[in-house]
């Protein structure tokens, strides 16, 4: 069963989607919202395994908004946004946001419910468009040189990892400063390294320096 919350700041629209949804076995709406701000509070309560996101919402927190502190308040939470907007800037913004998915109002109900499914199951949903749109942007990055710099890869914990032990602190220190335990700091610098393509402690300092991670007072 997958648990669903519907943000959307008009009520009639809510209730069709709650109507089309609530219909089918494998999904139960276990709440609606209004607003971003609703939205959050609700998710935190509620804990639904795909939130169904409007992006645009004049009162409170707006969809993207709401969607960037919903990651990182609750991570584990999917998001797929249901928007009016077909425009690239939006649907970028979004992926940068942590939406798992994108997905246009006007597009079948058979599609919406393949996406809340796709979503639900930890995979991305994109529509034809946005993906064609996506691959476009990134062919167009490769032709120009950009989009293969590995660095974006990383997690932010091992983006941290990276500068502290850039700046010479052992495992142990780090593992101290960031509150994890010494096998996590470990784990991330292998991850890390083998992300990058860096063999060494020297090859490390050197790609670090590069990204100006090594910032001293």
């Amino acid at each position: 069963m997958i648990r669903l919350l519907i943000v959307d700041d008009h009520a009639v629209v809510r209730s069709g989607l709650k109507l089309l949804l609530g219909e089918k076995q494998n999904i139960d709406v276990v709440g609606e919202a209004a607003d971003g701000d609703e939205a959050i509070r609700l998710a935190e309560v509620l804990l639904p395994d795909v939130i169904l996101m409007d992006l645009s919402m004049p009162h409170g927190k707006d969809g993207m908004t709401a969607t960037e502190e919903l990651k990182k308040l609750l991570p584990d939470i999917y998001i797929l946004i249901l928007t009016m907007h077909d425009d690239e800037q939006y649907l970028f913004r979004a992926i940068q946001a942590g939406a798992s998915g994108y997905i246009l109002k006007n597009a079948p109900h058979e599609e919406l419910l393949t996406a809340i499914r796709y979503v639900a199951a930890g995979s991305a949903y994109l529509t034809p468009l946005a993906t064609k749109r996506l691959m476009g942007q990134y062919i167009e990055k490769v032709k120009n040189g950009e989009g293969t710099d590995e660095f974006e890869s990383l997690s932010e914990r091992e983006k941290e990892v990276l500068s502290w032990t850039a700046k010479g602190y052992s495992n142990k220190e780090i593992a101290e400063n960031l509150i994890i335990s010494v096998k996590t700091v470990e784990s991330h610098k292998s991850n890390l390294m083998e992300k990058l393509g860096l063999k060494t402690r020297p090859d490390l300092i050197k790609y670090a320096m590069k990204k100006g991670l090594l910032t001293f007072e």
